[in-house]
């Protein structure tokens, strides 16, 4: 459920370089990563800047690969198996009817200040999560407990009619509003990391996004990590926590995640041993790695989805004819055969195939003749009289190339022409926020195993929507998917979900992401899984 970043702005090799070397205290002449690997010092490659590391508002592959080291949730993930493990909560406890779990803290939980992590405290974290005036773009994610959706309406401002309670300081209740299979799952999801409200409140502005509290020195984590320092545009560096409940397992002394937003540079300096790891591999590079004999490239699978938005409030993409022969005259074999080359598959769906069991009912493929006659349909034959038109993508090599490739297909088979431009990633996610484009880039990754996850952000007026659209068929299937409690009833509610979307095409899904980057052969426990998860906790170099 996170955005997909990517973003690349291109920068000079020779200054990314020397920052690091600074930044690492070395002398030129050293590899930094040869250094790393004798000190337990991980250098990453972290793509874009992120605008904020909250996580209660943070929505990027960028931000949220930075708050895996610094917070943890009640439930975490077994790197290699994928299995649920105990985080913050040592144990939990469900209800026969599956509508109560009760989760008992670590006895030696505390955050990185030394304050212990009770229970009370997550629950005035919760309720900052919902409060209609600090506007997450998660609340909805908490619309499954009790109360929850009155309370974020403002149906009500009693806090104590939702569905979370503290019997004492170890001890968290959260009442549902039905039973949610997914639920464990959802929790290990970065929004519901407990946050340090003693810091927050003590801003004095809780309920303000930006009030100072996520800066060093000052945000207090619950992670096996604690931030160290912010060199905004240079670098990110976390260190260990010393007050970490579980911190014998942690190994790694620092990470420094490194927002370089050009993947040419990114790969130069793994090449020249600036980095254990990059966010990607260049389009060109693929093959050339893939061919190495004992190869540091990965491709490994991810649910995931790459696709383009449409902005319905404004005219012509208000028109569903005209959004399902743009999506219709696509080539999505041609891009990831000739373009992405990093093992990514066509996404004639939406929602993953295999997500949570997911398969779907509905598909959407390459039809330039069906594309063509809704053109037609829609007073646009042969795309004359098509208004402009511009796409958006924030600024990548790989997305600029895609963007071409799909101009290209719209101009020679269905005589549009569009626009492209790009924007720096926090620009980008503005325009987006504020349906400032008219088709725009995107892309959504799974963080739990269930297709609901790209479904529900297309309801109306969800914050992660983005689109302007929202039909009452829509929501009212939802809603009732999220009530059912029959597994086959409710997959069949999702597959007819599905279906919509791609019948009314507010989004035009173009491939399903695998995860291709390039890591050293020394970083251990770096196992791979469609959910993108790497707790940093477990990971070590070793020679």
């Amino acid at each position: 459920m996170r955005m997909k970043a990517l973003g690349r702005i291109a920068v000079l090799a020779a200054v990314w370089v020397g920052a690091l070397l600074i930044t690492a205290g070395c002398a030129r002449d050293e590899r930094a990563v040869d250094r790393g690997v004798q000190e337990g010092i991980l250098y990453l490659g972290n793509g874009a800047e992120p605008p904020d590391l909250d996580p209660h508002i943070s929505t990027g592959v960028p931000e949220f690969h930075i708050m895996d080291a610094l917070f943890e949730g009640l439930v975490d993930i077994e790197p290699e198996t994928g299995a649920l493990v105990p985080g913050l909560a040592e144990r939990w406890e469900m209800s026969a009817d599956g509508k109560t779990y009760t989760f008992y803290l670590q006895p030696n939980a505390k955050w990185s200040d030394g304050v212990p992590i009770e229970a009370p405290e997550i629950i005035r974290g919760y309720e900052r999560a919902i409060n209609p005036s600090f506007g997450a773009e998660y609340a909805y994610l908490f619309e499954i407990v009790r109360g929850a959706v009155a309370y974020n309406r403002g149906e009500t401002t009693d806090f104590s009619t939702v569905g979370f309670e503290a019997p004492d300081a170890r001890t968290l209740v959260v009442h549902l509003e039905h039973p949610v299979p997914y639920f464990l799952t959802l929790m290990t999801y970065e929004a519901w990391n407990p946050v340090p409200m003693h810091v927050i409140e003590a801003t004095g502005e809780p309920y303000r996004r930006g009030s100072g509290w996520t800066k060093a020195g000052v945000l207090a984590s619950s992670g096996p990590f604690r931030l160290k320092s912010w060199q905004p545009n240079r670098v990110i560096i976390v260190d260990r926590n010393p007050h970490y409940w579980d911190a014998d397992v942690v190994s790694l002394n620092e990470i420094h995640f490194f927002p370089i937003e050009s993947i040419d540079t990114e790969e130069r300096m793994f090449r020249s041993g600036q980095l254990h790891k990059t966010s990607e591999v260049p389009l060109t590079k693929i093959e050339t790695y893939a061919a190495m004999p004992e190869s540091p490239l990965r491709l490994d699978p991810q649910w995931g989805t790459y696709y383009y938005r449409f902005n319905v409030t404004r005219p012509p993409f208000d028109d569903a004819r005209v959004r399902r022969a743009l999506a219709m005259a696509i080539d999505r074999t041609a891009i990831v055969e000739n373009i992405t080359r990093g093992g990514e598959q066509p996404a004639h769906s939406f929602s993953p195939p295999g997500t949570g069991g997911f398969t779907p009912i509905a598909t959407v493929s390459r039809d330039l003749e069906a594309a063509r006659a809704l053109l037609a349909e829609a007073g646009y034959p042969g795309g004359e009289g098509f208004p402009a038109a511009e796409l958006l993508y924030n600024t990548s090599e790989k997305h600029r190339a895609l963007a071409e490739a799909i101009q290209q297909m719209w101009k020679r088979d269905l005589g549009i022409d569009v626009t492209l431009y790009n924007q720096e990633w926090k620009v980008y996610l503005d325009s987006l926020k504020n349906l400032d484009y008219g088709i725009a880039r995107s892309g959504w990754v799974s963080v739990y195993a269930d297709a609901n996850q790209y479904l529900e952000i297309m309801t109306t007026g969800n914050p992660n929507n983005r689109t302007g659209w929202g039909i009452e068929e829509y929501d009212t299937l939802h809603a009732r998917s999220m009530a059912e409690l029959d597994p086959a009833k409710r997959m069949t509610m999702l597959q007819e979900l599905d279906a919509i979307l791609l019948r009314e095409m507010p989004v035009a899904p173009i491939y399903h992401y695998s995860q291709g980057y390039l890591l050293d052969p020394r970083v251990k426990h770096w196992y791979p899984n469609p959910l993108d998860k790497h707790p940093y906790k477990y990971v070590r170099l070793e020679e």
